[in-house]
């Protein structure tokens, strides 16, 4: 098993790696996961991919999601992800609420200052996307899900972000 060491801070998880010692282009910070497979299944999976790579690297890591039977989905994902593995984690619903944990599963907005990587996997974008430390978007090969997502990268565009695309379906 990995441990999350306390004092690193920060990570490339939900994009590319890259020499932290060099100040961060604004728009290497925001990532759009496109899968090939067309299932929330899929999507939940590649979700707990990425958190478990956050954890791992240090990050305080969020998944923002609607329902709440999204947010067991993705609870009972990730205590079996691994048999390494153990993500302490927890399920948030409302926005008083602390998360003690080092990653958050929220029906709720999260808060910029409380996240060091945020997963989106919501319909709506939060307020104020631009002041997330990394933001990592996942989507299903399904048109609804694929045409939530083009929404968002352009609510993203109007901020002055231009996300970086990882496309499974052009492999």
């Amino acid at each position: 098993m990995q441990s999350n060491p306390a004092t690193q801070t920060g990570s490339t998880a939900a994009g590319d790696s890259r020499d932290m010692t060099r100040p961060e282009d604004k728009n290497q910070r925001y990532w759009f996961h496109i899968l090939l497979q067309d299932t929330p299944a899929a999507r939940n999976l590649h979700a707990t991919r990425l958190v478990n790579k956050a954890w791992e690297q240090g990050d305080r890591v969020c998944i923002l999601c609607d329902t709440a039977q999204q947010a067991e989905e993705l609870d009972e994902l990730l205590w079996n992800f691994s048999p390494e593995a153990f993500i302490p984690h927890s399920i948030v619903h409302e926005s008083t609420a602390a998360c003690t944990d080092p990653v958050g599963i929220l029906l709720c907005p999260p808060v910029a200052e409380d996240w060091d990587t945020v997963i989106i996997l919501s319909e709506t974008l939060p307020a104020h996307a631009d002041k997330f430390r990394r933001l990592a978007l996942v989507a299903h090969n399904d048109p609804a899900i694929l045409s939530q997502a083009r929404s968002h990268f352009k609510q993203l565009r109007k901020l002055g972000i231009e996300p970086r695309v990882h496309d499974q379906r052009k492999r």
